[in-house]
């Protein structure tokens, strides 16, 4: 299959590049703006191959994209490009606003011209996958599980603008009749994702003997899916899910935020042990402003209509994650070296000042 990648130099992006074409054997345009969260080291097992291409570009150039479906004439898109850390979207939602929204429809506008001018036996077989985020459903209470069907309630500027993008697909789909599919994943954790996020950010800050930063209380509760499974899971809705739907991508492995720290902390006690024990270096900071309390997915649409399962529970996930970062210091040196020093992101001066 030929598939156009966007975002695929990122965390997930290279996820899903690295399975299309190495395991399955596709053909994969992957198209990335390259900000401060790619990492062209993450696709290097498939740089040079054959079944690999790669365009630099924003998605928000509708004459770039234009050329790109032109050229490379896919026959499936996976849509991952945004912006994606919340923290950073507090203090800078102008970047959310337009890589996710208008981003998103340069990107559905681009398609739907493609996917007009095709054959009819092509035009039939074309599928546009966007990927989101259970965050868009906002927080839920102490029961219950996120279905395909709860209301949409995002809480941060970075989730409002992925329910934005979500509407726009599904607008797209009932208005042009575009051939348009959603998921919506839980956290995603596993090799190659940037050190701001939360279990990078405290391996590696284990590693160097630095605080360990939990907001809040610690209690904060979220659904772990492993990277891996959740690129099987988009390679299978998009070839094989009901065109105009969405389907969730859960991992079923709900942990409070203390409880993946404590979990970390153990593993490097195991794998690290000069700097035991690291749970010594964990600190309650300020929350996050609008912080949901707890996310957790039902999958039981993606298992049950198309047979997806995921391999990883996160006691797997973990020790895998924690042993591919203590294993890879020469991908993300340069990361922590010149992008990201671990630096708290997504502070107001409200708060900081303690006025609120």
């Amino acid at each position: 299959m030929r598939v156009l990648v966007t975002g695929g130099t990122g965390f997930i992006g290279s996820a899903v590049c690295r399975y299309l074409v190495g395991t399955c054997c596709d053909v994969v345009l992957n198209i990335d703006k390259l900000t401060y969260a790619a990492h062209p080291a993450s696709l290097a097992e498939v740089d040079g191959s054959l079944g690999y291409q790669f365009i630099q570009a924003d998605i928000c150039d509708r004459a770039a994209m234009d050329r790109a479906f032109a050229e490379f004439r896919p026959e499936g898109v996976i849509h991952l490009a945004a912006e994606s850390h919340v923290d950073r979207s507090i203090t800078g939602s102008a970047e959310f606003m337009q890589t996710n929204i208008m981003g998103t429809f340069t990107l559905l506008e681009a398609a739907r011209q493609y996917w007009l001018a095709l054959d009819p036996d092509a035009r039939a077989a074309f599928r546009f996958l966007h990927v989101s985020t259970d965050e868009v459903y906002g927080s839920l209470g102490a029961d219950g599980l996120f279905e395909e069907t709860t209301a949409y309630d995002p809480s941060s500027p970075y989730s409002s603008s992925k329910a934005a993008s979500d509407h726009l697909v599904i607008a797209w789909h009932r208005t042009y009749g575009f051939p348009g599919l959603i998921s919506n994943c839980s956290n995603n954790y596993g090799p190659c994702q940037f050190p701001e996020k939360l279990i990078p950010l405290m391996i590696l800050n284990a590693l160097h003997g630095k605080e360990l930063p939990v907001y809040g209380d610690g209690g904060n509760i979220r659904d772990w899916l492993y990277v891996d499974d959740h690129a099987k899971a988009l390679r299978l809705i998009l070839t094989s899910g009901n065109l105009g739907e969405k389907y969730n991508v859960g991992g079923r492995n709900e942990r409070t935020n203390l409880q993946v720290v404590k979990t970390i902390c153990a593993l490097m006690d195991e794998l690290h042990p000069a700097g035991a024990p690291h749970d010594r270096l964990i600190t309650y900071v300020i929350d996050r402003p609008g912080h949901d309390r707890r996310y957790a997915i039902n999958a039981d649409k993606l298992e049950r209509e198309l047979g997806w399962v995921a391999v990883e529970d996160f006691d797997s996930g973990i020790r895998k994650t924690v042993e591919w970062y203590l294993g890879h210091r020469d991908w993300w040196l340069p990361l922590t070296d010149t992008v990201y020093q671990g630096q708290r992101l997504g502070l107001l001066n409200s708060i900081v000042n303690g006025r609120s």
